[in-house]
């Protein structure tokens, strides 16, 4: 009887029912209107014509234009409604406004040295141009003096940053997805607490739904570490009014310290991420960890999004570290930290991914525990494997979600009859996001291979061109496709019937979901 006390009385649970208020007053509204039933039917079709006719012609992606087609097509009323809910959400348009604020500020710190920029010219003009449209559109910088550490698992990286972390002695700033009640948030908030107490500034920001996924923190919690000195931000709280930006999530996962330090990657704050808890088998996660001059772009990323409802932008001079004066860092190849915004028509993401599958000339090699492709990223992979480039590509065999993993199954044919090899992580689930290619370009970060990467979560990744970590990247994957199992054309054609009309049917609105 407690238990159930707890769970009706519970935040998440108020906030389901009001949901289901507001979605069943709007569905009592629409059957009032069967009164009147061919005016509103007549209105209706009117409506969607209209809507289509403006769908067709937006410069949106294709595969989203026609999932809503369809869906307008399947649910008139509520697909159509839900589609000028859509265009005309005001609160959307404000966070762009408070966004480009803080963008056009942070601005005045993000400066490219034209001796790196030239560097890179020197050895790869491909690279180079990639190098200038992240600057242009990320924006953020390309650094030289900068060393990467590689981890292989999410539990070498946690015990890395638990280490750094200890010295901190200026700031600390941690920006996570998924935070959840275990050992890994005791471990890291009891260090916080006392770095906190001793006179260093501590901001943390979680995603509002993020926190909600699994073993959510308690608010008394959240208010003893309030109390301690923590500065804690809930980014785009999970409100119990519709609203499109609620779809908008911060997916990314970046810790700075002390402006010289910083770690990114896939891992979030549970202990699934290192293998402390068994959700779907072994969980195989990736990071890195920087030093030097790229870890400015961190710093101003996570600023940029931390003073999205600030009335004020942040003192950037107050976290610019001591580098910038006495360049005493070690140069390990070129080194570009970048973040990706739903709040622009710029896919930032994609397009990286994209250009080291067309530019690839001996292999990609890549890791995502999610593979929902459009057209073109499907048409990128295909072509350079015809062209004879090693397209190689690992997925989880234990997912996290059925039906993403349903929708994989329906790229596998069309992957592997182009000549793409097609390994799953038999262990259990791989989170990694990895794109490394002939042994001078890799990519890692929190971008997954789906649409809500794509358009919908903020996101980012960090760009390493001839560092030392490229290979590290190349040999873990190497060894992961050694304990993975192939997929090949058979085991396509063994597929259960019912298996594939499911993935089948969710690859057309998989754009939405």
């Amino acid at each position: 009887m407690k238990k159930l006390l707890t769970t009706i009385f519970s935040r998440n649970f108020i906030i389901a029912l009001l949901l289901i208020f507001q979605i069943a007053f709007m569905a009592f509204s629409i059957w009032k209107l069967r009164e009147n039933y061919f005016l509103v039917a007549a209105s209706i079709s009117f409506l969607n014509i209209a809507l289509i006719v403006y769908i067709i012609n937006k410069s949106e992606n294709p595969a989203y234009r026609i999932a809503w087609i369809i869906a307008i097509d399947i649910m008139p009323l509520f697909a159509g409604l839900a589609y000028l809910f859509i265009q005309t959400n005001f609160s959307k348009k404000l966070v762009v406004k408070l966004q480009n604020r803080s963008l056009e500020y942070s601005k005045n710190f993000l400066y490219q040295n034209s001796e790196v920029m030239n560097a890179i010219e020197s050895i790869s003009p491909r690279t180079a141009n990639l190098a200038n449209y992240i600057n242009k559109y990320g924006p953020y910088p390309i650094y030289s003096k900068t060393t990467v550490e590689y981890f292989s698992l999410g539990e070498l990286q946690f015990e890395a940053l638990i280490s750094e972390l200890k010295k901190a002695k200026q700031f600390i700033f941690l920006e996570f997805f998924i935070i959840a009640q275990g050992y890994m948030f005791d471990t890291l908030t009891e260090i916080l607490v006392e770095k906190a107490k001793s006179g260093v500034e501590v901001r943390f920001m979680y995603d509002g739904i993020g926190a909600q996924i699994n073993e959510p923190i308690p608010n008394k919690t959240f208010k003893k570490l309030s109390e301690s000195g923590i500065k804690l931000k809930c980014f785009n709280a999970f409100t119990p009014f519709l609203s499109t930006v609620q779809n908008n999530r911060d997916h990314r996962k970046i810790v700075v310290i002390d402006g010289n330090v910083a770690f990114t990657g896939g891992i979030n704050i549970a202990d699934e991420y290192i293998n402390l808890k068994e959700r779907f088998g072994h969980w195989k996660d990736t990071g890195i960890m920087l030093r030097g001059e790229a870890v400015w772009n961190y710093t101003v990323m996570f600023l940029q999004l931390w003073e999205l409802n600030e009335t004020k932008v942040s003192n950037y001079e107050a976290f610019i570290p001591q580098y910038h004066v006495t360049g005493d860092y070690i140069a390990d190849g070129f080194v570009q930290p970048y973040s990706d915004t739903p709040m622009d028509n710029e896919n930032v993401g994609e397009l990286i991914y994209m250009d080291i599958i067309n530019n690839a000339e001996k292999y990609v090699y890549i890791t995502t525990p999610y593979l929902i492709l459009d057209n073109e990223f499907l048409t990128a992979l295909q072509f350079a494997a015809k062209k004879g480039v090693d397209v190689r590509i690992i997925t989880p065999h234990i997912p996290d979600k059925w039906y993403v993993y349903m929708i994989a199954w329906r790229y596998y044919p069309k992957l592997i009859e182009a000549g793409v090899k097609i390994y799953e992580y038999t262990p259990g689930f791989i989170h990694s996001k990895s794109f490394v290619s002939d042994d001078t370009t890799a990519v890692i970060g929190t971008i997954n291979l789906d649409y809500r990467s794509f358009y919908l979560h903020y996101e980012c990744a960090c760009l390493l061109y001839n560092n030392s970590a490229v290979f590290d990247i190349k040999n873990d994957f190497t060894e992961t496709m050694k304990i993975s199992q192939q997929i090949t054309m058979d085991d396509c054609k063994k597929q259960p019937l019912r298996q594939k009309i499911a993935g089948g049917i969710l690859n057309i609105f998989a754009p939405l979901l």
